[in-house]
């Protein structure tokens, strides 16, 4: 398995110092490298070595969002306001320290007797606020 490596640009990036400042540290012997042809790497268990830190993986972790459009039909403007203000205040609720926060717009067709409400965010959040609508729209029929 291949090592991660760093290029000083990098390194200098990651500590929040001056290129120069890391090409001295390699220099001195303080950070050690391998340089090839005009260029010093450096590895990551190296880097670890130097500030006692471990390295953070570059890759960022993926994320997985939700975006989604809930089409209700045959509601009245009443019923719709209920709706909007259920949904209003469960995204504006208290949450568990982990889950970001969700976006929602809802809207009301009144030619159409239809709501639609537009939810961006949290996959577990967004769940749990179409749970709370399908349980919602259940008792209206």
């Amino acid at each position: 398995m291949a090592q991660e490596v760093f290029s000083v640009e990098q390194v200098a990036a990651k500590l929040g110092l001056h290129v120069r400042t890391v090409r001295n540290y390699v220099r001195d012997g303080r950070l050690k490298a391998v340089r090839i042809g005009k260029q010093y790497r450096i590895a990551a268990d190296d880097l670890e070595a130097f500030t006692g830190l471990p390295v953070a993986d570059p890759r960022p972790a993926r994320a997985a969002e939700l975006s989604g459009v809930v089409e209700i039909g045959d509601v009245d403007r009443a019923t719709a306001d209920r709706i909007a203000t259920l949904v209003v205040a469960s995204v504006n609720g208290p949450r568990d320290g982990g889950e970001r926060p969700l976006r929602v717009e809802t809207i009301h067709d009144k030619e159409r007797s239809t709501m639609k409400i537009v939810v961006f965010g949290d996959l577990a959040a967004g769940a749990d606020l179409l749970r709370l609508v399908a349980s919602f729209t259940e008792g209206l029929t």
